[in-house]
């Protein structure tokens, strides 16, 4: 079977830059019928060294503040002569570039062709710049046919923001421009987008894919049964991606149970866009190797970990010539294997812990929201909002019944117990029925 192609080319008047040299890489492999996914992994290692040379080599060449890093570090002239070598590149710190549009700017101003930044929760918003053909040529080179299905025959509906940050644009370019797919461009829930008109969209056109947030989708599952709407009937979806937010596997099972259809993670950032995308095995993300090198370092020193080992997930962009993030400190948390995955995937795979400041410390160790998450989530009668609220080191659990007969006493006791048994920590539990939902990002978790 041939490989499904991308839907449309893009090219961008008198454009050229240092990145030109890898279209005619992915044209060969284009050629072969090959993608990224299934090189050897020398040959995926010789892109990376390339294509971090050329970066090194734009950023030295157009942008000061990367320049002077490399020079305090060390480099007389930008370019490593292996991958090992990486680990004496400088890392971007958030708090460098954060509020400060220009520092990483590698292009004039009058060549970014959008902007997107960080909703800037915790501080000044980050701002990412990034040429047209940043956006709609080199980030659309590298294929991922193993892992994106989807056609032209599809109907996607993306229920992210399209406001200030990345994902609704960044996948609605992906589903429009690489698969043709026909787009239902639903937001979160903004005065245009609301619940029930999103739900009535979607049974109207028959979507057969959706991309959310995991709280989003638990929240369009529960208003679909107010508003008469039957998943699997009405709407039958056959995929839907989960992006924007972390969660369980237990919490990505219920939502399968719930939409009837096979849910998978995508790990990104607007910082960094594309970073790991979950095969069908959903044994961690393969990291999206044809857009980014992920290392993994010790958070306290820097020093880059070996395969298997947990710290923070620092990414370097290989595709950009905008803004490119060279070595930047995600603030996640994870650890990477070589991958043995059965899908035959070659890609490293990547496993998510969750975020630095959100980890939570219980009876002297330390615990990712994820597996509390995935622990509660074992609980049939147990619902999908929850609140994880940490005082001076003792957790209280704010949680509500699903579906069930239990008592609240009942229900608060067996998840007591089922927590203490699961984790080796006695936690309040608290049941509420009045948990309040959000069109942003899902606040679980409190520390006071």
């Amino acid at each position: 079977m041939k490989l499904q192609s991308h839907k449309m080319t893009v090219s961008v008047d008198e454009h050229t830059s240092h990145l030109e040299a890898f279209k005619d890489f992915f044209k060969r492999l284009d050629d072969k019928g090959v993608t990224i996914e299934k090189l050897p992994r020398e040959t995926i290692d010789d892109y990376h060294l390339q294509a971090i040379n050329a970066t090194l080599a734009h950023v030295w060449n157009n942008n000061a503040f990367y320049r002077q890093s490399l020079i305090e570090a060390g480099f007389s002239e930008p370019k490593i002569d292996s991958l090992e070598q990486l680990a004496s590149v400088p890392m971007l710190r958030k708090d460098v570039i954060r509020g400060d549009k220009t520092k990483i700017l590698c292009v004039e101003p009058k060549e970014i062709g959008q902007v997107h930044l960080t909703s800037g929760t915790s501080g000044k918003p980050i701002y990412t710049s990034y040429t047209l053909a940043d956006q709609y040529v080199y980030d659309l080179l590298p294929k991922y046919l193993e892992l994106f299905k989807e056609s032209d025959e599809d109907v996607a509906a993306i229920a992210l923001p399209y406001e200030f940050a990345l994902p609704g644009l960044g996948w609605q370019r992906l589903f429009q421009f690489a698969f043709g797919t026909a787009v239902l461009s639903l937001g979160k829930g903004g005065y245009m987008a609301p619940v029930d008109k999103s739900l009535e969209l979607m049974k109207e056109y028959q979507a057969t894919v959706l991309a959310t947030t995991p709280s989003y989708a638990a929240l369009l599952a529960e208003e679909s049964e107010r508003y008469g709407i039957k998943l699997g009937e009405d709407i039958r979806l056959k995929k839907i991606w989960l992006t924007g937010e972390g969660c369980s596997s237990t919490f990505r099972e219920r939502l399968e149970q719930w939409w009837g259809c096979e849910v998978s993670f995508f790990y990104g950032s607007t910082e960094c866009g594309v970073v790991g995308i979950e095969c069908s095995e959903h044994r961690g993300y393969h990291v999206a190797e044809g857009h980014v090198k992920v290392e993994i370092v010790d958070p306290s020193t820097g020093k880059k970990l070996p395969y298997g080992k947990t710290g923070e997930i620092v990414v370097t962009t290989l595709l950009r010539e905008g803004m490119p993030m060279v070595r930047y400190r995600s603030g996640d948390i994870g650890y990477l294997q070589k991958s043995q995955c059965a899908c035959g995937i070659t890609m490293d795979v990547l496993h998510l812990r969750g975020r630095m400041e959100s980890m939570l410390r219980l009876g002297g160790m330390e615990y990712s929201p994820f597996l509390i998450e995935h622990f509660l989530m074992e609980l049939p009668d147990v619902g999908m909002w929850y609140h994880l609220k940490m005082n001076q080191g003792e957790l209280t659990i704010e949680a509500e019944p699903f579906r069930t007969t239990l008592s609240d006493e009942r229900l608060a006791n067996n998840i007591r117990e089922h927590m203490a048994e699961r984790i080796g920590v006695n936690c309040n539990v608290v049941v509420r029925r009045d948990i309040p939902r959000t069109f942003g990002k899902a606040t679980r978790i409190f520390q006071s």
